[in-house]
């Protein structure tokens, strides 16, 4: 199988909702994300790595997750993008947060490294 892979990046997605939900997203994001990747969230705020890995641990822990409707998109040799659908919640929000997610892995000395993940809310 390879690294990037839809089952092995499917996976790599399950872990950094797993660690959301266990208020370690920053140690986790921290080592996934290239040095120069960025988060664009749908408040219109882009994050580079620096900021998610000392503001996402700590941060209200998701209670629960759902990833649906996975497609792997080929960008090349060495990278492919992830796109899918996300249903979560949080104990301070009133509704499900539900957002469909892409995230851009490269390959780095062989090990699937996060470039770039936006979210775009179908919520609100």
């Amino acid at each position: 199988m390879s690294t990037l892979s839809l089952d092995a990046l499917v996976d790599l997605e399950h872990q950094g909702w797993d660690a959301l939900c266990a208020s370690r997203g920053g140690t986790f994001y921290g080592a996934l994300m290239t040095e120069d990747a960025v988060m664009v969230l749908p408040n219109g705020v882009v994050m580079d790595r620096d900021a998610i890995a000392a503001g996402l641990d700590g941060a209200p822990a998701w209670t629960s997750y759902e990833l649906t409707d996975a497609r792997l998109v080929q960008a090349g040799d060495a990278a492919a993008a992830l796109v899918y659908r996300a249903s979560a919640e949080r104990d301070d929000l009133d509704e499900p947060f539900v957002a469909l997610m892409s995230s851009l892995y490269r390959l780095v000395y062989g090990v699937p490294r996060l470039a770039l993940y936006q979210q775009t809310t179908i919520t609100h």
